[in-house]
């Protein structure tokens, strides 16, 4: 029987990094629901490292649902992953509140809808100190971007039109409009930014 398992050298390269950034942000427990979950390797590893929190995965593309089953097989914390669009207007399948919602590298290879639906989404489900945390290369007006991050956003482009790099401004006016502000802004490795929202309480 052939292995379900896929792999992505990008996830096995930066889920270290983005483990000790989720241990310094989130508390010590929790419900975390993962948005695009694509192979499953975040899951698995970032929930080892996690040892307070329960990990639901899930994903927009039903087929990447074995991969992520296969990864994260035996592991008592993490969910069975579930399918889901940021685009609906509800998710049936998620709790009513969870405690963090972690989002790598969904942003950009997506319409931009669904970093509105991303956001929307997390405005409803999120407890009230909860955290949504999104990754990925970002465009920030003021400061340079990086050749390889503008080679990246015309690849996207070229392959849909729909894609792309978004600007920080942008996805941080979606957010205010869900009543979400930025806490905090890391700059990770190969460019990428790994940014925490909360709720803005005023």
């Amino acid at each position: 029987m052939s292995d379900p398992r896929r792999h992505s050298p990008a996830a096995e390269r930066n889920g270290p990094p983005i483990l000790a950034a989720l241990q310094r942000i989130l508390p010590s427990t929790g419900l975390l629901l993962e948005i695009a979950s694509g192979t499953g390797q975040h899951a698995a590893f970032c929930s080892a490292g996690l040892p307070g929190w329960r990990w639901l995965p899930s994903d927009f593309d039903a087929a990447a649902l074995p991969s992520i089953s296969a990864w994260c097989e035996g592991l008592e914390r993490v969910r069975p992953p579930i399918a889901l669009d940021v685009l609906d207007a509800a998710w049936p399948s998620v709790p009513a509140q969870v405690d963090a919602i972690y989002c790598a590298n969904m942003i950009h290879i997506a319409p931009w809808a669904c970093t509105t639906g991303l956001i929307q989404g997390a405005a409803r489900h999120l407890a009230p100190q909860g955290l949504l945390i999104t990754y990925g290369p970002y465009i920030v007006d003021g400061e340079p971007t990086a050749p390889s991050n503008l080679a990246f956003d015309a690849d996207l482009r070229a392959r849909n039109a729909a894609w792309g790099l978004r600007r920080l401004s942008d996805v941080a006016e979606q957010a205010a409009a869900a009543g979400l502000r930025l806490r905090e802004r890391l700059d990770m490795p190969a460019n990428n930014k790994l940014l925490v929202w909360m709720r803005d309480v005023g």
